[in-house]
């Protein structure tokens, strides 16, 4: 059987926890704050980890993909919300770049006026 070999290994995301090893002051204020943010708030738990799933897809961070996939599982979201919330992230990723295309178009009027 061919090893799973890959940059990111899933078995990592259970080792988040102890990144603190080599900088604890810093590593426990991040998971006090992260703690924080996470909690029911004005946004409910379940909406907050679906913007978690799309943020997740805007940075490719394929451990936060994991972890927020079953997260919005566990907190009652359906496969239909996520793809919806995998959807917004691609549209304002995409939009960001094509807006972008105003200056490029700014850049070509200046240089052929």
């Amino acid at each position: 059987m061919a090893e799973n070999k890959s940059y990111y290994n899933p078995e990592d995301l259970k080792k988040f926890g102890k990144v603190t090893e080599f900088q604890e002051e810093m590593g426990k204020k991040f998971f006090d704050y992260y703690g924080s943010v996470f909690k029911e708030g004005a946004l409910t738990a379940r909406e907050k980890a679906l913007i978690a799933l799309a943020v997740s897809h805007t940075v490719q961070c394929p451990y936060c993909i994991d972890a927020y996939s079953s997260d919005c599982l566990e907190k009652g979201a359906d496969e239909e919300q996520m793809m919806e919330a995998v959807h917004v992230a691609v549209a304002i990723r995409g939009g960001a770049s094509l807006v972008h295309g105003t200056q490029m178009m700014n850049k070509v009027k200046d240089l052929t006026m």
